[in-house]
């Protein structure tokens, strides 16, 4: 008789701990559903369990308080983030009302007949005028790009897009005495894109590429829809590349520029689900710009 109640007590005993392995599992699989979906939705929901497991509960109490310090966390920075951009529209607002009154007392003075010192310290007056002018159409082109709304898509060819920017720049290639090495494929390679957008990043690019280049700048694109931007940069190294992409990063020979053409690039080519990367190796810079076929 006892062999027999003993026997009881254990299968009693394992019936009890499979339960509780049950629950368990449940309550923990509950967890992970729920903890993902909050962490892609912006909710105050919190984790609710339908066990009464008093572990999982806690496990599932100290979730909720780090979701809300998250939650906290995400507003806080999307308020000054979005400071950040009221900021930067206003000063590039502000600061064209000045340039532009400037430029037309440079163009009076200049009709003027001026001795040979005057007319090199106006020439010098103009320069950083026209620099500034430029520091101020990219801070204003950011706030226009940082702007949330769904970018217009249709049909885009990528060869002749990359082929626009590329005419684009040829004066200041030619200037710089840069023959580019240019490798398209044949017919076009067709997305569904922002066709604004699109000539936009490749835009900054390019100006990126001419800024830090040491004489040579190759380009290519293939059928898949990836194009690569390589050119020498004896400036620049592995630390400094990675973080090119960084909003108002420059380098040291990066003069006249606010660091937000490639942050440009990358947000918008995130946003239309492209990707982005930059890679340094043997004293060349490549920059990489996918946009798979859907």
């Amino acid at each position: 008789m006892l062999p027999w109640l003993l026997c009881g007590i254990l299968i009693l005993a394992v019936l009890v701990l499979l339960a509780k392995l049950f629950l368990l599992y449940r309550s923990l699989d509950e967890i992970a559903q729920q903890l993902g979906e909050r962490l892609k939705q912006d909710t105050n929901n919190p984790i609710f369990l339908s066990v009464r497991d008093p572990h999982a509960r806690k496990l599932a109490s100290e979730l909720n308080l780090q979701l809300k310090q998250l939650r906290c966390q995400r507003q806080r920075y999307r308020q000054g983030d979005a400071e950040l951009k009221n900021a930067v529209t206003n000063i590039s607002h502000d600061l064209r009302t000045p340039l532009t009154a400037i430029q037309g007392y440079l163009e009076l003075l200049e009709r003027e007949e001026l001795p040979g010192p005057v007319r090199r310290y106006l020439d010098n007056i103009r320069n950083r005028m026209e620099a500034m002018t430029r520091l101020t159409e990219e801070l204003f082109r950011y706030s226009l790009a940082v702007d949330r709304q769904e970018p217009v898509r249709e049909k885009v060819d990528l060869r002749r897009c990359l082929e626009e920017s590329l005419v684009a720049f040829y004066a200041a290639m030619s200037q710089r005495g840069i023959t580019p090495d240019i490798s398209l494929p044949d017919g076009p390679v067709v997305r569904i894109l922002d066709p604004s957008g699109l000539g936009r990043i490749f835009g900054n690019i390019i100006g990126n590429a001419l800024k830090y280049s040491g004489g040579s700048f190759a380009v290519s694109l293939d059928k898949a829809g990836t194009a690569v931007f390589s050119n020498e940069a004896p400036s620049l190294d592995p630390v400094s590349a990675a973080r090119l992409f960084d909003r108002f990063y420059t380098v040291e020979t990066g003069q006249g520029a606010t660091g937000l053409g490639l942050s440009i690039a990358r947000l918008l080519t995130e946003r239309m689900g492209g990707t982005i990367q930059a890679e340094y190796l043997e004293g060349r810079l490549a920059v990489i710009v996918s946009f798979p076929e859907v």
